[in-house]
């Protein structure tokens, strides 16, 4: 079997806890039984393999699952997910199921580009969380994308997004708490049981949907129930294979749609 580098987060995890509990070095260690210098080495990353008991230690301190500590970077969580972890509602500790992010790295630790190709998409939805299939797909190392993100490549097909071409490829920018987009924002959106993912004007509408709607007012919107979203990327940039045209194809249809009224009106 194929070994999966996994991505460890317990060291941002263990300062990014103390700060958002406004604790120094200094107090957080005395309340946790540890001398500052060992603290201050675990924040930065230099202790590699804590004994077992600290973790543990960590962990009933925080209320905060071990697993937790290791998988899910707590920075990217949204304050009502935060929240819940605070209060001791660790889906972890509860035996749920709480969604971690597949990702791959390199040897030094930092995150790859997968690419899903066209042949791979109709798996990405049953594949999505697990690792050897995200292992799997091709990577690449993009430049000037920003720090602190996950990125993924998703090709779309057809013409519900015009003008955005047939063809494109979708980079798209891991979004951890989707509750908070503004509405109308572009996304990829991974839903469950379906053999695609799409790439829509996404809204998070009050009682527990999202409205989809595409760019070309040919595609009539539509509605889907929150616990149906499994993952969702939102736009960062497309590339295209296709050179532009001197009219956009979205333009020269709406400009004979108005052609057509008009000569309607004069008869």
């Amino acid at each position: 079997m194929k070994r999966v580098n996994q991505k460890i987060f317990f060291a941002s995890n263990m300062k990014f806890l103390r700060l958002r509990k406004k604790l120094s070095q200094e107090i957080m260690a005395e309340k946790l039984g540890v001398t500052r210098a060992k603290l201050a080495a675990i924040e930065a990353g230099n202790t590699k393999s804590p004994p077992p008991e600290d973790y543990l230690h960590f962990s009933d301190f925080f209320a905060v699952s071990v697993d937790t500590l290791l998988k899910v970077d707590l920075s990217k969580l949204g304050e009502l997910k935060l929240r819940e972890l605070e209060s001791g509602n660790d889906v972890y500790i509860k035996g749920g199921n709480l969604r971690v992010l597949a990702i791959s790295v390199d040897k030094t630790n930092n995150e790859h580009v997968e690419y899903v190709p066209v042949k791979a998409k109709a798996g990405y939805a049953t594949g999505y969380a697990d690792p050897e299939f995200i292992a799997a797909l091709p990577k690449y190392a993009l430049p000037h994308l920003p720090k602190g993100g996950t990125f993924r490549i998703f090709p779309i097909i057809g013409d519900s997004m015009l003008p955005i071409p047939d063809g494109s490829d979708i980079i798209g920018r891991y979004i951890t708490d989707w509750t908070g987009i503004k509405p109308d924002t572009p996304c990829i959106v991974v839903l469950r049981g379906q053999q695609d993912f799409v790439f829509k004007m996404v809204t998070v509408q009050t009682e527990g949907t999202l409205l989809l709607r595409s760019l070309n007012p040919l595609y009539e919107p539509f509605t889907v129930a929150a616990e149906d979203v499994l993952e969702i990327w939102g736009f960062y940039a497309y590339t295209s294979r296709k050179f532009p045209d001197t009219q956009p194809e979205m333009t020269t249809v709406l400009a004979a749609i108005r052609e057509l009224g008009k000569s309607m009106r004069r008869e």
